[in-house]
């Protein structure tokens, strides 16, 4: 009988002979992927060496997530394996860049304890595509730089800014994005940050404001930092000497309005954010300091 001659295989030794389940072979053999070289005089499917080669390479293939379609199409020469191996690299980039946002999205439902509803948010915040993500942006820009008093320059520097996810983010990018896109569509803050913008951008023909400096310069921080460091409470007589040099005879009442309204817009969180958006290292935190300095000024005010 056919099936007794040493040069051919039955399925079952070809699964024997592959370590592949006779289900397998036989699906893989209807499609057309690992076809009989003969048939026994009883029907059965017979193969041969070049069978084993065969189903090893569609093995190869599968492994490496073509589909037995694909797969087919390269065996019968109607397209090659770099050319599929290109296109299942595309596949592949998108889908693994699906699985970073997904990634990012839990990790921040994970961290904030976020409702159903959130959670369903921010996932549509993560999944926006790019020209959405910059409609966003373009509208919180117009809101609350449109209209400043200032410099063409600046102005032009301001608007065309790039706040934007990069073809590839990191998970930390994701995960700054969706805060930033939660913060920047609040209107209250959009309120609170102009108010903050229009006390502290020059106005053409006319100096810095008071109190601009803090926001811009981090050597005002880092002085605030290393008082703190010391101990120094805001409200001590020596938290009133390190006021001097910093402001000189700036007016104090305007500083402090500047640097209120700068904590109340969450300017710091603001300029943090879109630094990790950028993929920027970002400067500590600086919140805390500049909440010492608002209570140092006021009590120097009271003093």
């Amino acid at each position: 009988m056919d099936e007794e001659r040493p040069a051919l295989l039955t399925i079952g030794r070809l699964a024997h002979r592959t370590g592949l389940p006779v289900r397998t072979l036989r699906f893989w053999s209807d499609e057309g992927a690992v076809p009989p070289v003969a048939r026994s005089a009883s029907g059965y499917r017979l193969y041969d060496a070049g069978s084993v080669a065969r189903v090893e390479l569609v093995r190869t293939l599968r492994e490496l997530g073509l589909g037995l379609d694909d797969v087919c199409r390269v065996l019968s020469g109607r397209t090659t394996v770099a050319e599929v191996a290109h296109a299942h690299v595309a596949a592949l980039d998108a889908q693994i860049r699906s699985l970073k946002v997904s990634r990012a999205v839990l990790s921040t439902v994970a961290t904030r304890g976020s409702t159903a509803e959130e959670t369903a948010l921010m996932n549509r915040l993560a999944r926006l595509s790019a020209a959405e993500r910059k409609q966003i942006i373009d509208e919180f820009k117009e809101e609350v730089f449109g209209g400043l008093d200032v410099e063409p320059r600046l102005r032009d520097r301001i608007l065309t800014y790039r706040i934007e996810l990069p073809d590839d983010p990191a998970p930390e990018q994701v995960d700054a994005w969706i805060e930033l896109a939660e913060l920047v569509r609040d209107p209250g803050f959009r309120a609170r940050l102009r108010t903050w913008l229009e006390l502290n951008t020059p106005v053409p023909g006319q100096g810095r404001p008071p109190g601009a400096s803090i926001w811009w310069a981090r050597q005002v921080v880092e002085i605030v930092a290393e008082v703190r460091k010391r101990g120094v409470a805001p409200e001590a007589p020596e938290a009133a000497e390190v006021l001097s040099p910093l402001f000189g005879d700036a007016d104090r009442t305007a500083v402090l309005r500047s640097l209120e309204a700068g904590i109340e817009a969450e300017a710091e969180r603001y300029h943090r954010l879109v630094a990790r958006v950028r993929g920027q290292d970002s400067a500590p935190d600086a919140t805390e300091e500049l909440e010492w300095l608002a209570r140092a000024l006021r009590a120097a005010s009271q003093a």
